[in-house]
């Protein structure tokens, strides 16, 4: 097929809509198929879309609806629009899932937060990856726990640097922070948190190449978000062998697992804290969240993810 693949996100953003647009263009032509890739419809014809963003993209996905009716339309719901979009701007997003064949998402427990008349709709397939090249050394002079996400209000982004001010002098932990700030403000603030927390360190913006990198190094990584739709560092994370400590919101229970034993209540800054020096002080613990996270490995394989993006087609 030719497939027109919509998301919102520009070309040369590292956000995790190009990202994840990036990744299902490849599996997509992989599968056999034409793969056009852009920001805005711009009324060239198609055999399918997919379509990532609900709210975003509701322009796109409603003209392409009008103009082919009878033809595939698959759309990807992010985790502003399931948790935010959904309640803030309901009629373009919620128009949207109406108009899909298919509705796809990144985490088990979507199916909770969205209206049940889409249920039936709904594919899970969580986003795959690929193990480190070389075996980790994570730092003895540090203990080393990074933060992967931008600087803005959805990532909840300081709040390991905030739990980081309370640690013990003896403590040797840091936080490096990887992502790019919003905006000036949000930057402002990353500078002003360094000058007051020794331990946090923020290197902004970075290729894809350098978070595995710190991988390499890091003992564990943090995982903050007030919301998600199935953040892809996670699983990265988790088969790099990083253990991961995170916030217990659906989009990180739906990729861990109920039963996972590193989560702290969201926006808990005191039990942050008491988890990341369990995690330094403690080698079973450690031990214990990188066990949990090996029974989710398979989960995040390139072979599944192309298998579920093969169920879905058929069934369109």
């Amino acid at each position: 097929m030719n497939i027109i693949l919509i998301t919102p996100a520009k070309k040369q953003s590292k956000t995790g809509n190009r990202v994840t647009a990036s990744r299902w263009e490849r599996l997509l032509r992989g599968l056999g198929h034409r793969v056009a890739v852009q920001s805005d419809w711009d009324g060239t014809p198609g055999d399918m879309m997919v379509a990532i963003h609900a709210w975003r993209s509701a322009s796109s996905i409603a003209r392409y609806r009008q103009q082919f009716p009878g033809r595939p339309l698959v759309v990807a719901l992010s985790g502003t629009d399931i948790y935010r979009f959904r309640h803030s701007h309901p009629e373009e997003t919620l128009r949207s899932m109406e108009m899909a064949d298919a509705l796809v998402c990144l985490h088990d427990l979507v199916y909770r937060a969205i209206p049940e008349a889409h249920r039936k709709k709904l594919h899970v397939i969580h986003q795959s990856a690929v193990p480190l090249t070389r075996a980790r050394r994570p730092s003895v002079r540090t203990f080393d726990v990074c933060v992967v996400g931008h600087l803005r209000d959805e990532k909840d982004p300081f709040r390991a640097a905030y739990a980081a001010r309370s640690l013990p002098q003896q403590s040797r932990l840091r936080v490096i922070h990887l992502g790019k700030a919003h905006n000036d403000e949000w930057a402002a603030q990353a500078h002003a948190e360094m000058e007051l927390n020794p331990r946090y360190h923020w290197r902004g913006e970075v290729g894809a190449w350098q978070v595995r990198e710190q991988f390499l190094k890091a003992h564990a990584l943090v995982h903050s978000s007030i919301m998600e739709g199935g953040a892809n560092v996670v699983s990265e994370a988790v088969v790099a062998n990083v253990p991961v400590i995170a916030s217990d919101i659906d989009g990180n229970v739906g990729l861990l697992g109920e039963d996972y034993p590193g989560y702290y209540p969201v926006g808990d800054t005191g039990a942050l804290c008491s988890l990341l020096q369990r995690a330094e002080t403690d080698r079973d613990f450690l031990r214990r969240l990188h066990e949990y996270g090996n029974k989710r490995k398979h989960l995040f394989t390139p072979e599944r993810e192309s298998r579920r993006w093969q169920t879905l087609l058929n069934s369109i």
